[in-house]
Parts: structure tokens; C-alpha cells; sequence
């Protein structure tokens, strides 16, 4: 996996987000367990309950192309190390258990870490079933 060069489309999407009400740009750039890369920005709207994350977009972007299986995601954003939020965490462990998650300033100065030390314990698809 190229952690840098999925930074690198972070930041580019970050440039794209729509932030024009708390002026905090989010990128986001996720590699598919296939070699796919989906990004996605941060868009704001007045109706701030309709708002959605970097993550979500570039999640929800590659579910719609098919692709349910995230196998890392890099973050960049206006200040230093921004984290995933809690619906955001939630939505990767839908479709990542073992995602790994990068968040980062730049290329070269970025931290790492498993979905499961982000969102320990956590509650997925496989729970539904196991009553069943």
C-alpha cells in the first residue's frame, strides 16, 4: 500500500470540501481491498444535521460503485491530526473491521492506527446475526 500517495489524494480532495459555514476543510482518500481509490471532501450545508464528512463521502462513493470492503483511509485536514468522527468511525467498521486508518499533516508526517484501537469494542454487521 502506498500510505503517501493515499495522503497525497486526501489532500487533494481536502482543496474540493465545502466548507463555507466553520471554514474546516476535511480530505479523504480510501483504498478498496481491490486496488481502488475513492476520495471525498467534507460539504457543509445550512441545515447542519445534513452535513457530511470526508470519510462518508468517499465511503459512500465507493459503495455505490460496488465496492464494499475498505482496506485503509488516510485524513487530512485544517488542524493538526484530524480523527475520524464517531458516526464516521462506525460507518468504516461496516465495511472494514481491519481498516486501517491514517491520519495525517502531510506525506511524510502522518500516525496510523487499526479501526479497533480508534473504536474498541465495537458493534457490527456480524452481532445482527449471532442470535439467529
Amino acid at each position: 500500500m502506498d500510505k503517501r500517495g493515499l495522503i497525497r489524494k486526501a489532500l487533494e480532495a481536502q482543496k474540493k470540501a465545502y466548507a463555507p459555514y466553520s471554514n474546516f476543510r476535511v480530505g479523504a482518500a480510501l483504498l478498496t481491498d481491490d486496488g481502488n481509490i475513492y476520495t471525498g471532501c467534507n460539504i457543509e450545508i445550512a441545515s447542519y444535521s445534513a452535513t457530511l464528512c470526508a470519510e462518508r463521502t468517499a465511503i459512500f462513493k465507493a459503495v455505490s460503485e460496488g465496492h464494499r470492503n475498505i482496506k485503509a483511509i488516510a485524513i487530512v485536514g485544517d488542524s493538526n491530526y484530524t480523527y475520524p468522527c464517531g458516526v464516521c468511525r462506525q460507518v468504516i467498521r461496516e465495511f472494514g473491521k481491519g481498516t486501517i486508518i491514517i491520519v495525517a499533516n502531510s506525506e511524510e508526517d502522518y500516525r496510523e492506527y487499526r479501526l479497533d484501537e480508534l473504536l474498541p469494542h465495537s458493534f457490527g454487521p456480524e452481532d445482527l446475526y449471532k442470535n439467529k
